[in-house]
């Protein structure tokens, strides 16, 4: 018999189920967090039409589109699947727009696809968490600030101890000063440097703009520029001391110091940081702009980025539909921080108790207690392999943080104790002291002394 290839499609990731546990639990906590922070959750679908896909994609993206066809399909693709949530967040808010109430905070977890070569820490399916504000018309800039603190709040759904920084700048203030430089037809170049200044040395950098044919009065400045970086007061006044006479310049300096003082305000003045290096899309971001990094582990690089954009709509409608959004990436995110051993692989939601019956004789007591903690909204399963003790408890210890083992007395007195795996020790079972149920006239003692009936009281 022909041995078949098992291993999965490359750029794929596949979990075994421990740390597919914590990849779960991690984007459960994520989509509560954003879910207190007022976001509601959509899910549009993984399949579009290509030429909604097409509308705004271009470059690279385009070519990274994964196509979707019947196997009996002979014609052209008119499908395919989604490389991000902006796109049919687009498509969905001119379709819905009648109906949906704005500003409009949604979130979106779900996989997105992208044909780009795989390799470490960069897949070609992946989750993405994201998060949007869109506005009809208008979006107020206060909007801003809440996108940041919120996927800074996010973070703490991963329980690292080490620090998180968000890196804020502003689109405009970039635009602003090439254009004062009489340098916008070279924008798209001068960007490019800028975004890979951290990958080189300072020399490098330099050299990329002088072999632009910038003057040394050009590159003095951007290099002045783009070295800026630190607290809002400090960065704010280094911008203004630049005497750059711009009307974007200008109006993307003082959105900075607004966004940065409202963050400041609301606590995060040691999780913020004014950054010139921040650009992003130059294509699609038009104001703030903003990447979160782990300063003690730099060479990770960015683990989240997003910001404001003039008209998610553009392609699809007339009205404007300004916005501001964030994105986790998670599966990279969840792939790096496990390399790095940065996550807690004991922070995971493992079923919280096992009953191992002793014999069949002890089955059905076990399925009736298991019954009983489930309606109590608490995760129990039951060991049912014919094997020793000694290896029901090892399995039970795996998968599970309490075992109760169950033999005959327990099923005629109704006395149990529970093992903490965790610790080691034994404790009495009563569905008071686990925390089960709030403390009551009735006597927990009485808990099933007849195995035949369960007690009132639960």
């Amino acid at each position: 018999m022909k041995t078949i290839n098992t291993s999965p499609i490359s750029g794929a990731q596949e979990l075994l189920p421990e740390q597919q546990t914590i990849f779960d639990t991690l984007k459960s906590k994520i989509h509560h967090i954003y879910k207190q922070h007022g976001y509601y959750n959509i899910e549009t679908p993984c399949i579009e039409r290509t030429e909604i896909l097409l509308a705004k994609a271009g470059g690279e993206t385009e070519k990274q589109i994964y196509e979707v066809t019947k196997t009996d399909e002979k014609t052209k693709a008119t499908q395919a699947l989604r490389f991000d949530h902006t796109v049919p967040l687009a498509r969905y808010i001119v379709e819905y727009e009648n109906s949906l109430n704005f500003p409009l905070k949604i979130q979106q977890i779900g996989l997105n696809f992208r044909g780009e070569r795989a390799q470490k820490g960069r897949f070609r399916e992946f989750y993405q968490c994201d998060i949007d504000i869109v506005g009809r018309g208008t979006l107020p800039l206060t909007y801003d600030a809440d996108v940041v603190s919120t996927l800074l709040d996010a973070f703490q759904a991963f329980e690292l101890d080490t620090p998180i920084l968000a890196r804020i700048s502003n689109r405009k203030i970039l635009s602003g000063l090439l254009n004062a430089l009489e340098l916008s037809d070279q924008a798209i170049e001068i960007s490019h440097i800028i975004d890979h200044a951290e990958k080189v040395t300072p020399e490098q950098t330099k050299v990329s703009l002088e072999e632009l044919k910038l003057n040394k009065s050009q590159v003095k400045t951007i290099l002045d520029f783009i070295n800026l970086n630190g607290p809002r007061s400090e960065v704010i006044t280094a911008l203004e001391n630049l005497e750059i006479k711009n009307n974007t310049f200008e109006a993307g300096v003082t959105e900075l110091d607004q966004v940065l003082g409202l963050l400041e305000t609301i606590g995060l003045s040691d999780q913020i940081t004014a950054d010139m290096k921040i650009i992003r899309g130059l294509d699609y971001y038009t104001g703030t702009v903003f990447e979160f990094i782990l300063p003690e582990y730099k060479n990770i690089g960015s683990i989240a980025g997003g910001g404001r954009y003039e008209n998610l709509t553009s392609y699809f409608s007339n009205q404007a539909f300004p916005g501001v959004g964030g994105s986790i990436g998670l599966t990279r995110l969840f792939y790096i921080l496990t390399e790095a051993n940065l996550l807690d692989s004991n922070n995971q939601e493992l079923t919280e108790y096992a009953l191992i019956p002793i014999s069949e004789a002890e089955t059905e007591y076990a399925f009736k207690l298991a019954d009983e903690l489930r309606r109590k909204n608490h995760s129990a399963t039951i060991i049912l392999t014919d094997k020793k003790l000694n290896d029901k408890l090892s399995h039970a210890s795996k998968i599970s943080a309490n075992g109760i083992i169950i033999g005959e007395a327990e099923t005629t007195t109704g006395q149990l104790k529970v093992k903490d795996f965790a610790t080691g020790k034994t404790r009495d079972f009563s569905f008071v002291t686990e925390g089960i149920i709030e403390p009551s006239a009735t006597d927990p003692t009485d808990f099933w002394t007849d195995p035949s009936e369960p007690s009132t009281f639960l």
